[in-house]
């Protein structure tokens, strides 16, 4: 028993201390500046988007890009119990951003299965807070396309 304890304590240490990295890291040495995104569609995802994305806005560099992005989000009804009550959802966000300058589309989409809750406020900040999430992931899976490329 004692030695699983020493070996599940070092394996921590081991693992923790590796270097690892997150791929959707904030990345600041970006070589482009996110001037104009118009939007259309879901107005609270679209504001939550506008918001990461203004971090990339006003850079001191000479590449400028202008986009348009479409957003569509979805709360679909995937299971009710017997007497007919909701029990979850599935929320689904798609973003079709078109980058104007190569003329390329890049389309984003993220989906989360949710319980449904008893209090409706919470379950309602809770669906909030999801799609901020949205947003975030969102934001930088299209920096990093848009950095490759």
């Amino acid at each position: 028993m004692i030695k699983k304890n020493i070996l599940i304590i070092s394996l921590i240490f081991v693992l923790t201390n590796c270097g690892f990295t997150p791929i959707y890291l904030k990345n600041n040495n970006v070589n482009f500046s996110i001037e104009q995104v118009n939007f259309t569609g879901d107005r609270e995802l679209n504001n939550f988007l506008k918001t990461n994305l203004n971090q990339y806005k006003n850079k001191d560099v000479d590449n400028k890009i202008y986009i348009e992005a479409k957003s569509e989000y979805n709360k679909i009804v995937l299971s009710k119990d017997g007497a007919g009550e909701i029990t979850n959802y599935e929320l689904v966000a798609e973003v079709i951003f078109l980058v104007k300058s190569s003329n390329k589309e890049i389309k984003i989409s993220e989906k989360k299965i949710m319980e449904s809750m008893t209090d409706k406020f919470e379950e309602t900040e809770y669906e909030k807070s999801i799609k901020q999430s949205f947003a975030s992931s969102i934001t930088y899976k299209l920096i990093s396309e848009l950095i490759i490329n």
